[in-house]
């Protein structure tokens, strides 16, 4: 969530942030106003229970009548005291409700807009073009080499579902093995993570448990299925001071699920759009100070990625409107699709500030350095992928071969035994 006392000296920032999202500006005199408040309730509150407690000490030296007539003042003291505990509570209640309302605060840069206002950052490759035969798109050559099945996927368990199998399966292994082994390199440790968690984690990575149609919820338990291995990361220090004078860097590996409920005719065919996927998520923690640092590095690995499947793609400023709850600022990368002549996303990276933190009470200790005097501070949490399921779009893709073969990118050929050709069966 963001931070009120920042808001309530700066609101003109939290304000102008709210206007590039394309979001309601008001919101942000609605917090100052329920602050307030809330302020005032409490301040009245303490008062009251500041003079039950001297009105205590009066009664036990008092006798006789006067005893009498204090304890019935002491009832009547008491019945303000709790009305006006019940209005500091509301108070405070109403103003959290606005405050998690409020997505994060952007950061200077940021372009303004929706979903069609990012700013290209940088192209890296040229995409293939193919003067001697017809591309074929990703499932058509996913069935002749055996890779993709997606007519017995729905069979089991309905549209956009699939199977991956044989070398569809082992390429995807290969992928995730890869981006995990870069990872550790990189110093990061390497996560199992669980892929069903509780409603406060996943609210508390920014998520609307209550109102997000994308998110799969087990009613019965109580539990939510989780889009990306952020969200079991973000909640792994909940409630916790950690020591971040260096990044923590964790790298989950997990499957993920997403319902696509707004994608009705959307990338229907393949799986490119799909309800359960595998990916390796990065996941840092570490100071404000040293976050868009962090960000940078997380692009470069991204892109590090890339380069070693050997795929074209471009680097773009996602728009402030297009960021989501929790990123004050988010990179993707976009891979050239040649069936589709455009570039569809394979990785994304996200500085969320301090936005999750201070929603699942993560905190560092402060020094000298910063500021601090002892106390503690919200740390700063970032996320990226590393490699996932939709990868296998663009590399068939783009490494196939006139009669449906494919060629293995050469970094990946190691994990898969020496292959460096998919044949078609």
């Amino acid at each position: 969530m963001i931070d009120v006392r920042d808001l309530c000296e700066n609101p003109e920032i939290y304000r102008a942030s709210q206007r590039a999202r394309g979001a309601e500006p008001s919101v942000v005199d609605s917090i100052i106003a329920a602050e307030r408040s809330r302020k005032s309730a409490i301040t009245s509150f303490e008062a009251l229970r500041a003079e039950q407690n001297a009105f205590g000490k009066k009664v036990a030296k008092a006798k006789g009548e006067e005893k009498q007539a204090l304890l019935a003042e002491v009832k009547e003291l008491a019945v303000a005291v709790k009305a006006a505990s019940a209005t500091a509570e509301a108070a405070s209640a109403e103003q959290d409700t606005l405050v998690r309302s409020m997505a994060n605060l952007v950061t200077d840069g940021v372009p303004e807009g929706g979903e069609d206002d990012f700013v290209v950052l940088k192209t890296v490759g040229t995409p293939r073009e193919f003067p001697d035969f017809t591309p074929r798109d990703h499932l058509e050559i996913g069935e002749l080499i055996g890779a993709i099945d997606m007519e017995r996927g729905a069979k089991v368990s309905g549209s956009r579902f699939y199977f991956l199998k044989g070398v569809g399966a082992r390429l995807e292994m290969a992928l995730l093995q890869m981006a995990m082994d870069q990872a550790i390199e990189a110093g990061f440790t390497p996560m199992i993570t669980p892929t069903l968690v509780l409603p406060e984690t996943m609210a508390g990575t920014g998520f609307d448990v209550e109102h997000d149609a994308e998110i799969y919820r087990l009613a019965e338990d109580n539990l939510y299925l989780v889009g990306t291995s952020e969200v079991a990361l973000a909640g792994y220090h909940g409630n916790e001071i950690i020591n971040v004078e260096q990044p923590v860097r964790y790298a989950g590996w997990s499957s993920c699920y997403r319902r696509e409920a707004g994608s009705h005719g959307k990338d229907t065919r393949g799986i490119i759009r799909v309800h359960q996927f595998n990916k390796v998520e990065m996941f840092v923690y570490t100071t404000v100070e040293k976050a868009a640092e962090e960000h940078q590095r997380l692009l470069a690995w991204e892109e590090e990625m890339l380069a070693k499947v050997e795929l074209p793609y471009r680097v773009i400023d996602t728009a402030a409107g297009d960021l989501g709850m929790s990123a004050a600022r988010k990179f993707d990368c976009e891979a050239w699709v040649p069936t589709q002549d455009a570039y569809r996303e394979l990785t994304s990276t996200s500085n969320c500030t301090t936005f999750q933190a201070r929603r699942l009470n993560i905190r560092e200790r402060q020094t000298a350095d910063d500021g601090g005097k002892g106390g503690t501070r919200a740390v700063a949490t970032l996320n990226g992928t590393l490699a996932t399921t939709r990868w296998i779009v663009a590399i068939l893709e783009h490494h196939q071969n006139a009669d449906g073969s494919v060629n293995v990118p050469v970094a990946l050929r190691k994990y898969m035994g020496g292959l460096e050709v998919f044949p078609v069966l």
